[in-house]
C-alpha cells in the first residue's frame, strides 16, 4: 500500500502534466523548425534548379545537335549518346555542372572529340535532337567532317606562338591538317631573324573538336573551342562578296527601298539664328 499522501500525489501529477506540456511545446517547436527547414532546403534546391536552367550559353553539345532551344526542347535527357561515345568524351549535367540537367555535353580540355568517321553518338538519338542529316555528305553516308559542334579560338595574348616562341601543337593536333588550322609565317620586327608560326583559325572548316585545346601546351588552353552562335559574327544580308559567284547571285533575287529625307535651307538657317539655340551654344 502506496505511502503518498493526496498533497504529494497532486504535486506529483502536476509536475507530470507540467513535463508532458513542456514536451508538447518541444515537439511544436521542433516540427515548426522541420518545416521551415524543409521550406529553404526546396527553395534552394528550386533555385538552383531554376540556375542550371539559365545556365551558361558556353555549352558544346554532341556532332550534329540542333540550335541549342531546339536541342533543349527535343532532347529526352535519355543518356544513349552518352554511353554510344566510345572515349567517354559526352557527359550528361548534373547538378553543380551549371549546365541544363541530364543534357549531354562535353569539355574539349578534359576529354575532346575524337571524331569517330561512324559517329556512333548521332545514329541512337531517338528524338533526332543530334541531326544525322546534318553529318551526312552529298553521298549520303555519314562525315564527321560535316560536324559543327563550335570553333576554335585563338587568344593571341597567352599563346606563345604570338610571342615568337615556336610551338605548332594545335596544328599538328588538328584532325583536318592544313585545312582547319594553318600556321602563318610573318617577320618578327622584334628579333629582325626569326619568324612568327601564328596559328589561323578557318571556322569554315573547324568542327569544334576541341583536340587543339586539349594538345595546347599552355597552363590555360590558349586555343579553345566555343559555341558558334557565341564566337562568330554576324555580316547580315545588305553585304555583298562581289568575287563570290554564289554570293553575288543573292543580287538577282534582291529587293531595293528607297528613303527620302525631306531637308528645308529655311528651317536650317532659322535654327542657326534662334536665340535659345544661340545659348545654349554659349554655355559650352
Amino acid at each position: 500500500m502506496s505511502n503518498i499522501n493526496p498533497q504529494e500525489r497532486k504535486e506529483k501529477k502536476m509536475s507530470t502534466s507540467g513535463n508532458q506540456t513542456t514536451n508538447e511545446r518541444r515537439k511544436f517547436f521542433l516540427t515548426i523548425a522541420r518545416a521551415a527547414g524543409l521550406a529553404v532546403l526546396g527553395g534552394l534546391t528550386w533555385s538552383a534548379f531554376v540556375d542550371e536552367v539559365k545556365a551558361s550559353s558556353l555549352i558544346l553539345r554532341p556532332p550534329g545537335a540542333l540550335k541549342e532551344d531546339d536541342f533543349l526542347a527535343t532532347c529526352i535527357k535519355c543518356g544513349m549518346c552518352v554511353e554510344a561515345c566510345p572515349f567517354d568524351t559526352l557527359k550528361l549535367a548534373k547538378p553543380g555542372d551549371n549546365k541544363p540537367l541530364g543534357t549531354p555535353f562535353f569539355e574539349p580540355r578534359d576529354i575532346p572529340c575524337y571524331m569517330c568517321p561512324d559517329i556512333p553518338c548521332v545514329p541512337v538519338c531517338p528524338t533526332d535532337a543530334l541531326d544525322i542529316f546534318s553529318v551526312q555528305n552529298k553521298e549520303k553516308k555519314l562525315d564527321i567532317n560535316k560536324a559543327q559542334m563550335g570553333v576554335a579560338v585563338v587568344d593571341d595574348n597567352s599563346c606563345i606562338a604570338f610571342w615568337g616562341i615556336q610551338c605548332d601543337a594545335c596544328y599538328r593536333a588538328c584532325p583536318l591538317l592544313g585545312k582547319a588550322i594553318t600556321v602563318e609565317y610573318t617577320k618578327n620586327e622584334r628579333t629582325g631573324k626569326h619568324a612568327f608560326l601564328k596559328p589561323i583559325v578557318h571556322a569554315d572548316v573547324c568542327t569544334g573538336c576541341g583536340l587543339c585545346e586539349k594538345a595546347c601546351v599552355t597552363e590555360k588552353a590558349a586555343i579553345f573551342v566555343l559555341p558558334r552562335e557565341v564566337a562568330l559574327g554576324r555580316a547580315g544580308d545588305y553585304y555583298i562578296k562581289g568575287w563570290d559567284k554564289g554570293d553575288e547571285e543573292r543580287l538577282e533575287h534582291a529587293t531595293s527601298k528607297t528613303t527620302k529625307t525631306e531637308l528645308s535651307k529655311d528651317s536650317a538657317v532659322n535654327s542657326l539664328n534662334s536665340s535659345s539655340d544661340m545659348e545654349d551654344l554659349l554655355k559650352w
